[in-house]
Parts: structure tokens; C-alpha cells; sequence
């Protein structure tokens, strides 16, 4: 392991544990075991490490993610693997991954800010763009905003960076697939589905 890669890695796991915030330099150079100088040479701040720790993610998860969508698969086969790409990130770098999705309201400069702006809203529009694709292939509800529907699965999937733990946790392919069945099924069985449809309607009379 080379040794930005190093502070990189030591620097990922006091973010993930304390905050960005409540992270200084001179943390980082201690659970590395050099200098403050020294991580200088590397860095300018700890904003330019986080940088580092989150555009490499955010960049593959994009790309990843655009070629899943590209495949001939049908729009429920493709939010099955949307979630999995998405997911998959957390095994083996649920550091990282943890990182990118807490501490990326740390960014003060505007240019860094931009600049992973713009990777999330690509990918918030490619979410929205497949479920408006099943929407209008008939497998997805075409009553529901997508949009909506988008950032209620991507929440669904952000917030695993709160409590995720590879040590206790069930194994990524079990929350993948308790994930697309909440996404794609929700979680009343049909019949009971059925029942709370014509109870509303009566309600409404």
C-alpha cells in the first residue's frame, strides 16, 4: 500500500467513525503513524483528502451505473441491478462508500461542490429515467411520480450508510434482494393490498 493511499484509507475510517468535522490533520497523521508534515506533502486539507475519497466513488458508481442501463434488460430487471450496483459498492469499500454519502455536505469550495453535483444529479436522472421507462412499459405503477419513486428507493439505499455493518449486518446480496422486492413489490401481500384499496375507496365516499 503506497502511502497516500495509506492516508487515504486511515483518513476513510476516522471520517466514517468521527465526522469529517471533527477530524483534524493531525489525527490522520497519527493512525498513520507519520508527521502532520507529512500528510502536507500529500494534501492541502482534509478537504482534498475527502475529495479523493469521494469522486473516485461517486465517478464508478455513475459508470457503473450507465452500464446497467444500457444493457437489453426489461425496466425490472434493470432496477434489480441498479440496486445492486448501488449496493455492491458497501462490499468491499463500505468506507468509502459510507464516507461519499454522510460527509459530502463538508465541501466550502464551490468548484469541488459543482463538480460532484453534477455526478449525483446524473445519476438522480438516470433513476428517474428507469422508472419512467417501466412506467411506460406497463411493469411499473404509471400512476406514481417517478421522480418520487426515484428518490424513495435512492433514500431507501443512502440510508444503509447509517447502520451498515459488514460485520453483523446481513450480506449485501440479502439487502439487495429485500431492497427490489420493497422497491418493486412494496411490502402488503396482494390480497391485503386489495383490501386497504377498496377500504380507502369506501372512506372517500
Amino acid at each position: 500500500m503506497s502511502r497516500r493511499h495509506e492516508i487515504l484509507r486511515r483518513a476513510a475510517e476516522i471520517f466514517e467513525r468521527k465526522g469529517v468535522a471533527h477530524t483534524s490533520m493531525e489525527n490522520i497523521a497519527q493512525a498513520v503513524g507519520v508527521k502532520r508534515e507529512a500528510i502536507y506533502y500529500y494534501f492541502s486539507s482534509r478537504e482534498d483528502i475527502l475529495l479523493e475519497i469521494i469522486l473516485p466513488q461517486s465517478s464508478a458508481l455513475l459508470s457503473h451505473f450507465r452500464n446497467a442501463m444500457a444493457t437489453p434488460l426489461s425496466a425490472t430487471e434493470k432496477l434489480h441491478e441498479a440496486i445492486r450496483v448501488h449496493l455492491s459498492g458497501y462490499n468491499p469499500g463500505y468506507l468509502e462508500m459510507s464516507v461519499m454519502l454522510r460527509e459530502n455536505h463538508y465541501f466550502k469550495d464551490k468548484k469541488k461542490l459543482s463538480e460532484l453535483r453534477t455526478i449525483w444529479h446524473d445519476m438522480t436522472q438516470l433513476w428517474v429515467d428507469l422508472i419512467r421507462e417501466g412506467q411506460n412499459n406497463n411493469e411499473f405503477n404509471p400512476n406514481l411520480d417517478p421522480k418520487l419513486v426515484a428518490f424513495g428507493i435512492l433514500g431507501m439505499c443512502n440510508w444503509m450508510s447509517r447502520w451498515f455493518d459488514p460485520s453483523q449486518d446481513a450480506t449485501i446480496p440479502e439487502i439487495i434482494d429485500t431492497f427490489f422486492t420493497l422497491g418493486s413489490q412494496g411490502i402488503l401481500r396482494v390480497e391485503n393490498t386489495s383490501t386497504y384499496n377498496s377500504e380507502r375507496a369506501i372512506g372517500s365516499e
